[in-house]
């Protein structure tokens, strides 16, 4: 049957209320979509019922509809009237009568305002979040910062030992604020044309990781101040690999260890240059073991300052050795075994030796009635030999014996 006029607005007001539904229903759709995409999960499936959205927004034109609405005849709206109160059969879609005033386009979809991060999130969509688990704000490692760190994952490369490092407490805030290609990459560059290889990077940077606090104008302004002082290249490459921390300090400490050094001493400009070169933690180190050992050798052990000096510049390390060390060393030697200062000045390598190395030798010797430090006796034996040499040389050279009688005389101390 045909509309009578005072139907129509009334239809036609119906047409629009369900357009506006239904658009409101899309944007809320897209909205919820765009949301999941956002936090990189695939958006949930679309009901058959809603076939407004999919990936692409189909526009509807409503104008040539409406127009034709009003050209039919009476008998083909009283048939559009009854089948629209009956059921949808199984194989065929419900018509749904759009309306320009619903009319949504791609470019209005991206004019949608933010999405809120307080807007509820079903639990649907909750159950598909997989989030990566959050970095500790305190940790007794650095194990749990290697996979968000890009900076720990190249030193690692590097050949880096974390596992020490994180033992400092300071070490973690200052690697975890520094940015590889800007704060890291100069300095390693620095290291290389230094003459650091490769493979010594990695224990280098362990064992002093704050080289990467120091500003790089400074730390070549340090290696500047020892080419002034005519350390070679070769030389300032061995001091800082195996003091690690020497280009730490300032310029200003670096020439006061030396003018140390060269006045305590009295040793030359070669001589002390000589001296730090084959023992470069003297200029790293403290000087109170130095000042110390130094007061041993000339009250405690009676050497005159000319005897310490040549003892020093042939073993660098006796002046940084346990004090307790040298004392039992020198009193065995010296009381003991009976060798006199002049001759103990001439083969210092004996303060760098275990004490009991030379115990058992010289009990075997002994025994043998072999020993005899007196260079102006016959079967003289120089203590170099005594405490260098290994047991197969000392036995067969000096002991004049089997290695095997050595082992079972040793069984008997």
């Amino acid at each position: 049957m045909a509309l009578s006029a005072q139907q129509v607005p009334r239809w036609f007001n119906a047409i629009k209320l369900s357009s506006f539904v239904n658009a409101t229903q899309v944007r809320k759709r897209f909205l919820r979509s765009r949301k999941t995409l956002l936090y990189g999960f695939s958006a949930p499936p679309m009901s058959s019922d809603n076939c407004l959205l999919q990936w692409g927004i189909k526009t509807y034109r409503t104008s040539s509809l409406w127009n034709s609405s009003q050209s039919t005849n009476s008998s083909r709206q009283e048939n559009n009237s009854l089948q629209s109160t009956l059921l949808p059969s199984v194989n065929k879609q419900p018509q749904k009568i759009p309306n320009a005033d619903s009319e949504l386009s791609l470019e209005g979809l991206e004019d949608l305002p933010p999405l809120s991060p307080l807007q509820p999130v079903s639990e649907e969509e909750a159950i598909q979040i997989i989030a990566d688990p959050p970095l500790p704000p305190v940790s007794f490692t650095l194990r749990d910062y290697v996979d968000h760190s890009e900076t720990l994952q190249k030193l690692v490369l590097l050949g880096v030992d974390l596992s020490k490092i994180e033992k400092h407490p300071d070490a973690a805030n200052l690697l975890l604020r520094l940015d590889f290609e800007k704060d890291i990459k100069p300095i390693l560059l620095f290291l290389k044309d230094l003459g650091i290889e490769d493979n010594q990077l990695g224990p280098f940077l362990t064992k002093n990781y704050a080289i990467f606090s120091e500003d790089l104008e400074n730390l070549r302004m340090r290696v500047t101040y020892l080419q002034s002082k005519n350390f070679s290249k070769a030389d300032i490459t061995q001091m800082v690999r195996n003091a690690p921390f020497l280009l730490n300090f300032s310029v200003e400490r670096l020439d006061n260890r030396l003018g140390f050094f060269q006045k305590e001493l009295e040793l030359s400009v070669k001589k002390t240059r000589d001296l730090v070169v084959r023992l470069p933690r003297l200029l790293t180190g403290s000087l109170e073991p130095v000042k110390e050992n130094m007061k041993v050798y000339r009250l405690e052990f009676g050497f005159k300052r000319n005897e310490i000096q040549h003892m020093v510049t042939r073993i660098p390390k006796m002046l940084t050795a346990n004090k307790r060390k040298l004392t039992e060393m020198f009193d065995y030697v010296h009381n003991m075994m009976s060798v006199p200062h002049h001759i103990i000045v001439r083969f210092p390598q004996v303060f760098n030796t275990k004490l009991f190395k030379v115990k058992e030798r010289h009990l075997f010797l002994t025994y043998l009635g072999r020993a005899q430090y007196d260079p102006a006796k016959p079967n003289y034996i120089p203590l170099d030999r005594l405490v260098s040499i290994p047991d197969e040389i000392f036995c067969e050279e000096i002991a004049k014996a089997s290695v095997q009688d050595f082992q079972k005389f040793l069984k008997t101390l």
